[in-house]
């Protein structure tokens, strides 16, 4: 029986490869279609140095007066130049005048300072037509409200590493450097597998020995979230035959072929029966819920007959055993793979209550915490609680070798909300 640490290299040993393939997709940064797609959480594949400086010009913080700060003396009469908006190009500002200017637009050659239009007498702006003088309450400080060309970046800098995570501000950035193609991590390709004679879709009236399908919706959903792609998902009977002619036509789709359901020594174990002769080892893990595990490179044959390689990983089908063993053993290395933060945020708490677990498992229970800020657990430790681990926030680690522990006792727990 292996330990958690030792599957969880097992792992990481087996998927590394897929680190190393090299590819990438080109994203066209385009908002609109950015949305359609919802293909925006995407990882750098290579440094983008800024083709701009940040902001391209010298531009006014607020509404106000573009001025030269050693005329704007309070009480001297100023001449209103023509109105600056945020768009105009870039004017010359003539001396002894000053220019009323929008915030964001250009401030005119000349000026180097912005008086807020809340300190101009009067304090609001004069008509386009005809001739106007305005004067100051306070003087001018020298690069007041004025943001410098480059100030948050000068053209031919660092703007986003490769590695980076591109979320909203970083999709901003891209955009505002006028950038209209970015490279990007392809996205691991995952096929989802639900394996069991008695799970149906939802919508379907079942009948009796019949149960509505969790796990093609956990494992897809967890895999998109650690910045993989599904190949397809798809429930599957007990029937070894169909499996293989399935994995025939779809399983070269796939990086990763990701299975529930199957794993264990009794009969009708149709992911053991079709991977096991394909080279997948299947063993226990000593971790409650989630014991029996399968995990290998398995040699596959298309429909032509060619036969091809791919990385199998096997959880039982259980639905917490599933949900637990993704989190143990497939979450971090996906996220990796694809550059993300890999790890649970995890803390030390405090049990409410006291438990007992198997002395000879790693044992994950679900929890929260109470209003006290200790940890109440949620549910039991059976393996078919989805309810309680769905209500839950946290995971509760309880280590091998410990078998007991009181009330107050603490315990290392992972954030799930």
């Amino acid at each position: 029986m292996r330990t958690v640490a030792e599957h969880q290299e097992a792992v990481r040993a087996l998927l590394a490869p897929l680190a190393h393939r090299g590819a990438v997709d080109v994203v066209v940064v385009d908002a609109a279609g950015l949305a359609r797609s919802r293909d925006v959480d995407r990882v750098l594949a290579a440094d983008v140095a800024s083709p701009i400086d940040h902001p391209p010009f010298d531009n006014s913080q607020m509404d106000g007066y573009a001025v030269r700060s050693v005329e704007a003396v309070p009480g001297r009469m100023f001449a209103v130049a023509a109105r600056i908006a945020a768009g105009d190009p870039v004017r010359t500002l003539a001396p002894g005048t000053v220019a009323p200017i929008m915030t964001g637009a250009a401030v005119p050659i000349g000026a180097d300072a912005i008086v807020p239009i809340e300190a101009s007498i009067p304090d609001s702006f004069p008509p386009e037509e005809g001739e106007h003088t305005v004067q100051f309450s306070a003087p001018a400080i020298p690069g007041a409200f004025v943001r410098p060309r480059g100030s948050d970046l000068e053209s031919g800098r660092m703007l986003l590493r490769a590695g980076t995570r591109l979320g909203t501000a970083q999709w901003g950035v891209l955009a505002a450097s006028g950038i209209r193609e970015v490279r990007v991590r392809r996205r691991l390709n995952v096929l989802v597998l639900s394996t069991g004679d008695e799970l149906r879709g939802a919508g379907v009236e079942l009948e009796s020995g019949q149960i509505y399908d969790a796990n093609s919706a956990t494992m897809a959903i967890g895999v998109t979230e650690c910045g993989a792609a599904v190949a397809d998902v798809r429930t599957v009977t007990d029937d070894a035959a169909a499996l293989s002619a399935y994995l025939a036509a779809h399983g070269r789709s796939a990086d990763l072929i990701l299975t529930t359901g199957g794993v264990s020594k009794g009969a009708y174990e149709v992911v053991r029966d079709v991977f096991e002769p394909a080279g997948v080892s299947f063993s226990s893990v000593a971790m409650q819920p989630g014991g029996p595990q399968g995990l290998g490179l398995a040699t596959l044959t298309d429909d032509a007959g060619v036969p091809f390689e791919r990385p199998v990983v096997a959880f039982p089908g259980n639905p917490v055993s599933a949900l637990v063993s993704f989190e143990m053993f497939l979450r971090p290395v996906l996220r990796e793979l694809y550059g993300l933060a890999p790890k649970r945020a995890s803390s030390l708490a405090y049990l409410a209550g006291p438990l007992v677990s198997p002395g000879g498992k790693h044992q994950v229970r679900r929890g929260r915490f109470d209003a006290a800020g200790a940890i109440e657990l949620v549910g039991g430790p059976s393996s078919h609680l989805l309810h309680g681990y769905a209500t839950s926030t946290l995971l509760v680690h309880i280590p091998l070798g410990v078998s007991h522990l009181d009330a107050g006792a603490p315990v290392e727990t992972w954030s799930i909300d």
